[in-house]
């Protein structure tokens, strides 16, 4: 049998240990994989002991808390091969590892903006990249997925073979089963013209409209966010930005570094910037364009999708996310669009495609109440309702309602088509810890 901890076990605290650390979890039993045999093996224990049983690789989409149950870590599967413009990669590996790997071959993965996350859970979750108006979502370029379901047989499922399953998996993440591996298709991109500009409180106002004039111009090779964050006031943090609520513009565009010089213009025109660090890089830099802070802590996030950002939204966002929000928050406008809207050949569950942007909040919660970030956010949301047309499920943090996001991120018609799927391979909603899909009751 392969490793097993145990409440107590001395080695239990740092094995359940993850990015997120604000969600609880408590589970009877984890079993540290390092092979798809031992994830066969955990979920055959599971289903011996009427246990349900969860997934953790890296930790940073933990959706809820749980007490009981196996969790299988599998951090420590990180096999990476590239073949023919195709990456099979293990369930442990993170987007850094296959971003040097397929830089090997002139090649780039369609990773998301922060290097440690990892592949599978993006993947699953739709995966908006870096590349996304390009190239579309990661989802859209896999080719195949290897997963042990609640019967404990490891399964193959591609287009052609386990349809049902394919699809489900592809935006109904660990609903369906644990995934061992999968495999999807590469990109012909070896450097890109990015980085960021960086704003200070007094111009928020005038540089979110910038950009969101800007964005409506923009061809599909440029793929675009603008972050509003509020910066501590402490030494740790470069003295231009310390104390600031800044707004950071995000910048990947697949085209030479002097025609990302004219596009960038209007936006280096719309205020006093207090950083820039555009330039044209290796993707294999891509992770500093974002710069995100790489150290675990405890937040909460919620986000939608919406057809517009007019005025009264952006006023909206300004007043509830902004700096005398009640609970500080940190948010993230993405444009949409481009290859974001085209319909591929093998969809996986299906999302707003003709949606413009996502808004997306989040709040750590070190020094503020979960009760508190959850009115703020509320609030935000609620302002924005009227041009909502969806929630990504990737970008629900810290969830504690997981039985009702399903319906608030599904599709009527998908969420049958997932509950009959759940009920053929999961009818006794063994991985049920989690943003749960259940097994529709009038199946077979």
């Amino acid at each position: 049998m392969t490793t097993m901890l145990r409440p107590g076990d001395s080695d239990y605290d740092s094995e359940l240990a993850g990015f997120q650390t604000a969600v609880s979890r408590r589970p009877d039993v984890i079993v540290a994989a390092t092979s798809a045999a031992d994830v066969v093996e955990a979920v055959r224990y599971a289903g011996e002991h009427d246990l349900p049983v969860a997934v953790h690789s890296t930790g940073h989409g933990v959706g809820i808390p749980f007490e009981g149950g196996v969790l299988v870590t599998t951090q420590r599967m990180t096999g990476i091969r590239i073949d023919a413009g195709i990456a099979r990669v293990d369930a442990g590996v993170r987007w850094g590892a296959v971003i040097e790997a397929a830089a090997e071959h002139g090649l780039a993965p369609l990773s998301g903006s922060f290097p440690g996350v990892g592949v599978v859970g993006y993947t699953l979750g739709g995966g908006f990249s870096l590349l996304g108006r390009k190239y579309g979502l990661a989802a859209d370029q896999v080719t195949a997925i290897e997963v042990v379901t609640a019967d404990g047989e490891l399964r193959r499922a591609t287009p052609d073979t386990e349809k049902d399953l394919f699809w489900a998996l592809r935006g109904g993440r660990d609903n369906f089963g644990i995934v061992t591996a999968l495999e999807f298709r590469l990109v012909p991109v070896t450097r890109l013209y990015g980085g960021s500009l960086q704003f200070g409180t007094a111009s928020l106002a005038t540089v979110i409209r910038a950009w969101r004039d800007w964005a409506a111009e923009m061809p599909r090779e440029m793929t675009s966010s603008l972050a509003m964050v509020p910066m501590p006031d402490l030494p740790v943090v470069p003295e231009p930005l310390r104390g600031q609520h800044v707004a950071q513009i995000r910048i990947a565009y697949l085209g030479d570094a002097a025609e990302g010089e004219r596009l960038v213009a209007p936006l280096r025109a719309a205020a006093e910037t207090l950083g820039d660090t555009l330039a044209e890089i290796p993707f294999t830099e891509s992770g500093k364009i974002a710069n995100e802070p790489p150290i675990p802590h405890g937040y909460r996030a919620d986000n939608a999708t919406v057809s517009e950002l007019n005025d009264t939204m952006l006023d909206a966002i300004l007043e509830h996310a902004g700096p005398d929000a009640p609970a500080p928050t940190v948010v993230l406008l993405d444009l949409l669009g481009g290859a974001l809207s085209d319909a591929p050949e093998h969809p996986g569950v299906g999302w707003d495609r003709e949606a413009r942007f996502t808004v997306r909040a989040l709040s750590v919660v070190d020094h503020v109440a979960i009760p508190e970030i959850r009115a703020a956010h509320g609030k935000l949301f609620d302002a924005l309702k009227p041009w909502s047309t969806g929630k990504l499920l990737t970008f629900v943090y810290g969830e504690t309602g997981a039985d009702e996001e399903a319906s608030k991120v599904y599709s009527p018609a998908d969420l049958r088509r997932l509950t009959g799927i759940k009920a053929a391979v999961d009818p006794a909603n063994r991985f049920r810890l989690t943003h749960n899909v259940e097994p529709a009751r009038d199946a077979g």
